[in-house]
């Protein structure tokens, strides 16, 4: 297949997806068998803890705790800790923060020193735990942990007195997933599309006297994240497509970041660097300072969910998820506040059921995403800011899968959140995530001074230099991306039932074109396109769900493109989406339209006839099923 099981794609130490390359290889991971789980190098890193993570968090908990019986999990910022805490102490009644500071040993440090707040908890609560790790996206990067590791190392090397020590994080859960990748030609291989080299073999640390010695750190280090490649071969993969600003210049990145958003969403056309401020048609006038940079694209959606809780006080009410939404999203309006109403579908049937809702009690906010993920479907904003005007309630949207670039919603939403991991950085590499404040907003004043409040820039100077150099090229690669999944899909369409002239293999094509493509259409950037992500269902409606079943596996096992969680990679990514995203709930999935064997796409920067030939291939065998 086009990468080995358990690698990381792309093939860099801080890639965020990981190959998954048949369908068992997806249910197996579900099912925790070890064949995947101890073959995984990485994942993606709301669901794994990055090795480099591991062993910070190894550190850590020997200076601090009882390696033997005690788990810990690393924040930024002493206030996550402390939510993190918060959120376990009912169960975790003995959990309990810690902070360590390293500092670079040198003598003209090029960071300043790095402050790294722990919550540590007995093993037996590692799960539920997890779960905040993975709702809000709050924890420390795998570059702060590589950094303080090294830090670590030099001081060791420097001081062989130190008291610090280290074991690995040991019966830490293998977590429950999501997906991702990049455009390099450096990647080809077999299958065309990537290549990655083979996960190394685990190995352990030494710990000597009770200070990690100087080879045991040396160990830790290399054992503990995925050294697939030399150094030389990691820089060479990941600024081959352009070098990126030094370390002192990270205030500059973030700014740039900012400037970058508020030009994109207000006109994509326009370059974001010509000033701070500039203005749509509709008359919106954005700038840099509407814009908030978040280490996640969960950490988005949290962040705003908490500053809207905080703005409305005792009296906030429960939100509404509206529409079929990423997973996550709907768990963190569930279980922090006064919960949360579910309207699955999304659609005029939905909007009548909020209109009632509104009108018996007082509304937050509703969450939704434009276009949904996995469904596509785009919701109805026009309704949705009448309904949020005549009740009095915020609209939050997640653009994620829309683009900046392709749809233009600002004007109709109070809160716009997007997770930068996809598409504006494309490179798969780092994760980040965006607020954005509509300043036309009925509630803009209010809820900005609740939002500068609560928010404290924790998004790691590392990654926003990396998510800085990649996005430069955001907009032609959207653009490409369009062009390319557009192609593909009327292609799929064409053969689909859906489309009333389908061979038994395509049943519906889930793509904004097709999906509800009037909602789309009506925010449709002139120019934009309709993104590069896309799901397709497999067999008839006259067959049994088995015989689906089979057809949709065969159609994913042949499919010689890169497998695993994310969306938005400069490569091609499939996934058994529902499976990784919903393995325990499929009957409840399947109750809100949808498959538990659906495949999703997420296309990226290839020749789109290489990519049909692909998908020719697999259709062919999945042919051979029907016939």
């Amino acid at each position: 297949m086009s990468a080995a099981l358990g690698s990381a794609l792309p093939p860099v130490e801080h890639a965020i997806s990981v190959s998954l390359p048949t369908w068992k290889d997806h249910t197996d991971y579900e099912e925790g068998a070890p064949r995947v789980v101890d073959a995984m190098v990485t994942g993606y890193p709301r669901f794994f803890i990055h090795r480099k993570i591991q062993a910070l968090s190894a550190v850590i908990v020997k200076k601090f705790g009882n390696h033997d019986k005690e788990s810990c999990l690393l924040f930024p910022l002493h206030k996550w800790a402390e939510k993190c805490r918060d959120f376990i102490i009912p169960t975790a009644t003995n959990a309990r923060l810690a902070q360590l500071t390293v500092c670079d040993p040198s003598p003209s440090p090029a960071i300043p020193c790095i402050e790294i707040h722990a919550v540590i908890f007995d093993k037996e609560h590692w799960s539920i735990a997890k779960q905040f790790w993975q709702h809000t996206g709050l924890g420390v990067s795998s570059r702060l942990a590589e950094r303080a590791l090294d830090c670590l190392e030099r001081s060791e090397k420097l001081s062989p007195t130190s008291s610090v020590a280290s074991t690995p994080l040991s019966n830490a859960p293998h977590p429950i997933f999501s997906r991702s990748g990049s455009r390099n030609r450096f990647y080809n291989s077999k299958s065309k599309f990537l290549q990655t080299a083979q996960p190394p073999t685990p190995g352990g640390t030494d710990v000597v006297s009770g200070k990690l010695s100087n080879a045991a750190m040396k160990k830790a280090n290399d054992d503990n994240n995925e050294d697939i490649f030399d150094k030389d071969h990691a820089v060479y993969v990941e600024e081959r497509y352009g070098r990126n600003l030094p370390l002192a210049s990270a205030p500059l990145a973030k700014r740039a970041l900012k400037r970058r958003i508020a030009g994109v969403v207000i006109d994509p056309h326009v370059d974001a660097a010509v000033g701070p401020t500039i203005e749509s048609e509709r008359g919106v006038g954005l700038t840099e300072d509407d814009v908030w940079l978040t280490p996640t694209g969960m950490a988005a959606i949290w962040l705003t969910h908490q500053a809207a809780m905080t703005w409305r006080g005792e009296s906030a009410g429960k939100s509404v998820c509206f529409g079929f939404p990423y997973t996550d999203t709907l768990k963190v309006l569930e279980k922090w506040g006064p919960g949360a109403h579910f309207l699955g579908r999304g659609d005029e049937a939905d909007l009548d059921t909020l209109e009632d809702i509104a009108s018996k009690e007082q509304l937050l906010a509703v969450f939704c995403e434009f276009p949904g993920n996995p469904l596509l479907k785009s919701p109805d904003l026009a309704r949705l800011r009448q309904l949020a005007d005549k009740y009095n309630f915020l609209i939050v949207v997640d653009e994620t899968i829309g683009s900046f670039m392709n749809i233009d919603i600002l004007p109709l939403v109070d809160v716009l959140v997007s997770s930068l991991t996809k598409a504006f950085s494309g490179e798969t590499n780092v994760m980040g995530g965006s607020i954005i404040l509509n300043p036309e907003g009925r509630h803009y004043e209010e809820l900005r001074d609740h939002v500068v409040d609560m928010y404290e820039d924790s998004y790691w100077f590392e990654d926003a230099i990396f998510m800085e150099r990649n996005s430069r090229d955001f907009c032609s690669r959207v653009k490409k991306v369009n062009e390319t999944t557009e192609t593909l899909c009327d292609y799929f369409y064409m053969m689909s039932e859906a489309n009333g002239s389908g061979n038994g293999v395509i049943k519906e094509v889930f793509y904004p074109k097709y999906s509800t493509k009037e909602n789309y259409i009506a925010r449709k950037r002139e120019g934009g396109g309709y993104g590069g992500l896309f799901s397709l269902t497999f067999g008839s409606s006259s067959n049994t769900k088995e015989k689906n079943g089979e057809i949709a596996r065969v159609f994913f096992d042949n499919l010689d493109l890169a497998a695993g969680p994310s969306l938005g990679c400069n490569f091609t990514l499939a996934s058994c989406y529902a499976i990784l995203a919903h393995y325990t709930e499929l009957d409840w999935i399947e109750s809100y339209g949808v498959d538990r064997n659906l495949i999703r796409n997420s296309i990226g920067l290839e020749d789109v006839n290489d990519l049909l030939a692909a998908y020719k291939i697999a259709l062919d065998k999945a042919l051979e099923v029907v016939e």
